[in-house]
């Protein structure tokens, strides 16, 4: 029998667990971090959180609303932190230090092999400056490798 849980529910359960200190396997859902991870068929394995550093990719709850697993994109100096995916085009989410659920330090693959996401690589950092034209590159990828 199958049960199915709504998310935030799922997900308080996975911040309870990771409070405790336990890494969490969570499955991704939707393609707004591709192309790093690709929703429904790959996972990330979340950690307590450290303080959220520029790079970072975490599981927070955003804008008193819900849970997004994305990108830290800016941390003002009062403790803001902007959000965005890696898969988004535009459109960005807010949240504070105490906001964020978990950290994510690896991809789990269908296959069950781990790979690092990349935080502070030049494959992201070049990513996060080809913003203006992510749409004709996510385009092409959504055609040819999914």
């Amino acid at each position: 029998m199958i049960k199915t849980v709504p998310n935030n529910d799922a997900i308080a359960a996975v911040a309870a667990l990771i409070k405790e200190g336990h890494h969490v396997v969570l499955p991704v859902k939707g393609n707004s971090m591709l192309p790093f991870i690709i929703g429904g068929r790959e996972s990330v394995e979340l950690i307590p959180p450290p303080r959220a550093q520029v790079g970072d990719v975490i599981l927070a709850w955003v804008d008193g609303t819900h849970y997004v697993v994305h990108r830290v994109i800016s941390i003002t100096a009062d403790g803001d932190i902007t959000l965005m995916g890696d898969g988004n085009i535009r459109g960005f989410e807010h949240c504070r230090q105490e906001d964020i659920v978990g950290k994510a330090i690896h991809v789990i693959g269908a296959d069950g092999k781990k790979r690092p996401l990349p935080n502070d690589s030049s494959r992201w950092r070049l990513w996060n400056r080809l913003r203006p034209v992510r749409r004709w590159i996510l385009g092409v990828y959504r055609r040819v490798c999914l």
